[in-house]
């Protein structure tokens, strides 16, 4: 059962400060601080973020701080007409782990889900992320899969992996 001290919510294009929060929570869960601080979008740009139907930022908060998230992504099939949502990060800063907040948030995705009729959710995780797979095989069916990153050729000289100059 997830702690009732904890809150959840979907984020808006109004809530900028709530993503720049969750970015830091990612950067510290996933001990990839340079990764999620380095280069925060403008605010113009997030917010444009929050308000596409395809995107999907939830975050756990207590009190007023925000502790955990998702970021999610809605894609649209094309052998059949239908929806999955794509899991890309979730993360709970460590003193708040093992309360059920990932599966709190997951049943508030599930909700988003059910409302916009979205056939499945998939996640990925590394196979040493332990924690992260027990939670999964606890909320769904385990496919073996490989992941592989396609480097994109840039035509532009000078650009970086993220496309930045």
């Amino acid at each position: 059962m997830p702690d009732i001290d904890y809150t959840y919510q979907q984020l808006t294009g109004a809530d900028v400060g709530r993503l720049k929060d969750l970015l830091r929570v990612f950067g510290e869960a996933f001990d990839e601080v340079d990764t999620y601080q380095r280069a925060v979008p403008s605010d113009a740009y997030l917010s444009r973020l929050l308000t596409k139907p395809h995107f999907i930022a939830l975050v756990a908060i207590k009190g007023e701080t925000v502790v955990g998230g998702i970021a999610a992504y809605e894609l649209e099939k094309f052998e059949q007409e239908r929806r999955e949502i794509y899991i890309y990060d979730l993360a709970v800063l460590e003193g708040h782990r093992r309360k059920g907040i990932a599966t709190g948030m997951i049943d508030e995705l599930r909700n988003i889900a059910a409302e916009r009729n979205v056939y499945v959710i998939f996640v990925q995780a590394d196979v040493v992320d332990g924690p992260a797979i027990a939670l999964y095989e606890s909320l769904g069916t385990k496919e073996t899969a490989l992941h592989f990153d396609i480097e994109v050729r840039r035509s532009k000289p000078g650009l970086d992996r993220e496309g930045r100059m």
